[in-house]
């Protein structure tokens, strides 16, 4: 009778071909739906900075109450015509006869203006735009308008709220073609050197992107039903973390497929082998992300809610793929997806050694690494806690209070450039006024209190279809009353989106709530302030929920109370050095005038929760050795075999967050540099180096109190020679009897 070897044992024809072939097709049905509505989710996203505050926020109030003095959703377009001289009585002329081209281009809405400067040397007019409308497409045909109808040799610029959307809408053109080709070419080059293989790469890739397309469609069901709200930014981020964290998963199951072909000649084998390894640490790392991310539902801004469920919406399909599509891929490819590099089977003889120090069967890099650790474990760890001490000293230079949102636009924009000609000519808020909700019968006095107010240019009553009372002759002498509310405008004489004008509008609530203890100040700066001082707050909030939920999942997997809070702590310190070389780079090199204040929250959750994953990766390998081999060969045994992988996952994710850097908007290319480089931070020193070396310093107590940590290492490699925890859990019983 023929005998086969103890790797070939026949699989069922529907395990080794069926199921495979069924799981490949049913990705290619979501990939085939999902994809093509990667181009609707316009459709269901929005802009608009007003939406993303909490309801509680005075703004928000304003704004609902400001709706109901008007009939549709208008957002303000001011246009600025520039002269280098006075306008003459002619070219006053040409300014006026623009105005009913502009009505006319606007379907008869009424046009305010032209207004002239007090120097002479421009005229504005305020264009009212529907929300709901196409803001880009609208604003770009009243600047081709004004350019071609301008006295000739004027500057002409389209601004205010509606400008500056239409310019932000364009500068995210980018996500949907640019973004996401700049890091799926990362990342395939980036494992073409890896695996130094075509088909592996692919497969990864597809993986990746099939991934993508599935969140994609669940994300856009979900922003449709109205459950979130979608955001350019949510959908930039959406886009690099389901590339990134689908590659990351698919490195470690083909890392442990790749081991798991040494040990059978059958594929099918070798599939379920690395599918059962590699469960348990992509689970707990999802897990750990998905938690870590919908911990922003605690949050009072809804921009940040939004981003909670959109990105871990992204995960969860990142880590269905990386368990389902790219496990039936391998089965389907087997060694052949390692051409021309396929691993070789292992004799009997040489597999699972006994390793003594854990370095048997190392070479290169990682070997040297685990040898310094093994040497001088304390003096490296404490070298890396400084190093990261001193780095973290530069987070007391983060200026994350918010930015003006004429610097949000890092590339040219004709609306941050229409902002400044209004500083130029006319009070710096016209176009974005203060609004200010009264009662009727305070009104007077809140709008001569307003007048009076440092900062305010002017301030007046409003009437039906938003006349200014006190502007124009013949206007109604009676404000628009609703529900016994008025409402009155108050033009800042600094730029909506200073600091100044903020300052201002702090003031106004303050004095105004003195006349009127209902009175509420909204509008653009008002907006902006609010967004700023609720960002800060949830980032006290939740801070500590998502540490305490990371905590407990590592407690779980681990079965350690000792190394979770030490790997938590070790994520922290590196979060900080990643922020406080971020600093250093932000204010020294790019720039840039300071950050937004979700900038460290978002990075906060990011790299903390990603930092995690890779200690997740390396600690459940080390358990996993420590079982077979004691605690200190086994921390060697498994930062050596995890070194290249996580390494590897590191640089992946590093890169396809650098491709946010390709979108001319502060917020993204910040969150780039911060998650980028602090992975690699993470990759390089933490995970390498701090963890290892604290680990093998304190030996066997890291895994206090489990049963894992109260025998020496020979005695615990004896206990655990069954290669399985429950023997270990078995003899360790019975030699604490003993």
């Amino acid at each position: 009778m023929k005998q086969r070897h103890p790797g070939t044992a026949r699989v069922p024809f529907w395990l080794r071909w069926l199921v495979p072939v069924l799981l490949v097709i049913t990705w290619l049905a979501i990939a085939g739906i999902g994809g093509p509505t990667f181009g609707r989710l316009e459709e269901v996203s929005s802009n608009d900075q007003a939406s993303f505050l909490p309801a509680s926020a005075e703004a928000t109030e304003a704004q609902d109450w400001q709706a109901k003095f008007r009939d549709s959703d208008e957002i303000p377009a001011v246009i600025v015509v520039e002269s280098e001289t006075a306008f003459t009585p002619a070219q006053l002329g040409e300014a006026a006869a623009l105005k009913a081209k502009l009505e006319e281009l606007q379907a008869g809405s009424a046009v305010i203006g032209p207004i002239p400067s007090k120097d002479g040397e421009a005229v504005q007019f305020v264009v009212p735009i529907s929300s709901s409308g196409e803001v880009k497409e609208i604003v770009q045909e009243l600047r081709d308008e004004v350019q071609a109808s301008a006295p000739e040799g004027m500057q002409t610029f389209v601004t205010g709220p509606a400008g500056l959307t239409a310019d932000l809408v364009s500068a995210f053109a980018g996500i949907d073609g640019i973004l996401l080709l700049v890091a799926l070419a990362a990342v395939f080059i980036i494992l073409l050197i890896v695996y130094r293989s075509l088909l592996l790469p692919i497969a990864v890739l597809f993986t990746s992107v099939f991934a993508l397309c599935a969140a994609i469609l669940l994300v856009f069901g979900m922003a449709k039903l109205g459950w979130i709200q979608l955001s350019g930014q949510s959908q930039g981020i959406l886009s690099i973390l389901v590339i990134g964290a689908a590659t990351d998963y698919a490195l470690l199951y083909v890392a442990r497929f790749r081991e798991a072909l040494t040990h059978t000649t059958n594929r099918t084998a070798a599939v379920l082998t690395a599918w059962k390894a590699s469960f348990e640490p992509i689970l707990a790392s999802g897990a750990t992300v998905i938690i870590a991310l919908l911990c922003l539902l605690f949050s009072d801004l809804n921009s940040n809610k939004a981003l909670g469920p959109v990105a871990a919406a992204g995960i969860l399909c990142s880590l269905f793929a990386a368990l389902t599509l790219l496990p039936a891929l391998m089965a389907l490819l087997g060694r052949t997806a390692f051409w021309p590099f396929r691993p070789k089977l292992v004799p009997d003889a040489e597999r699972e050694p006994r390793f003594v120090t854990g370095l048997e069967g190392q070479k290169g890099l990682w070997r040297a690494t685990g040898s310094l650790v093994a040497r001088r474990p304390r003096a490296v760890w404490v070298a890396s806690v400084l190093l990261l001490l001193v780095a973290s000293a530069g987070i007391l230079q983060l200026k994350a209070n918010g930015v003006p949102q004429t610097d949000v636009i890092l590339t040219a924009s004709n609306a941050v450039d229409g902002q400044d000609a209004l500083a130029r000519h006319f009070d710096a808020g016209s176009g974005s006024p203060a609004v200010i909700v009264t009662d009727e019968a305070k009104a007077q006095q809140v709008l001569e209190k307003t007048k009076a107010m440092g900062g305010v240019g002017d301030a007046y009553l409003l009437a039906e279809g938003s006349v200014p009372i006190t502007a124009v002759p013949g206007a109604p002498s009676a404000p628009d009353v609703r529900e016994g509310k008025v409402l009155i405008n108050a033009t800042l004489n600094y730029a909506a989106d200073s600091n100044d004008a903020e300052n201002v509008v702090v003031k106004l609530r303050e004095e105004l709530k003195k006349i009127d203890d209902g009175a509420l100040v909204g509008g653009v700066t008002a907006t902006a302030l609010d967004t700023n001082t609720t960002a800060q707050r949830d980032l006290l909030v939740i801070i500590p929920v998502v540490l305490a939920v990371i905590l407990l999942i590592l407690m779980l997997l681990l079965r350690s109370v000792l190394a979770p809070v030490l790997l938590v702590a070790s994520v922290v310190l590196s979060y900080a050095a990643a922020m406080g070389v971020s600093a250093l780079v932000f204010n020294n090199i790019f720039g840039f005038p300071g950050a937004d204040a979700t900038v460290p929250l978002f990075g906060f959750v990011f790299l903390v929760a990603l930092g995690v994953d890779y200690n997740i990766f390396l600690m459940s390998r080390v358990r996993e050795e420590s079982l077979k081999h004691g605690t200190r060969p086994g921390i060697l045994r498994g930062l050596g075999v995890t070194g290249g992988v996580i390494t590897s996952a590191g640089v992946v994710l590093a890169a396809t967050f650098a491709a946010l850097g390709v979108i001319p908007i502060m917020f993204l290319v910040q969150l780039a540099f911060i998650v980028a480089f602090g992975v690699l931070l993470d990759t390089v020193l933490v995970r390498s180096l701090l963890v290892p070396a604290l680990s093998y310093d304190l030996g066997r107590r890291i895994w206090w109190p489990s049963r894992l940590g109260r025998l020496d290492d020979d005695e615990r490699a004896l206990a655990g020679s069954r290669g399985d925890e429950a023997g270990l859990e078995t003899d360790l019983e019975g030699a604490s009897r003993s």
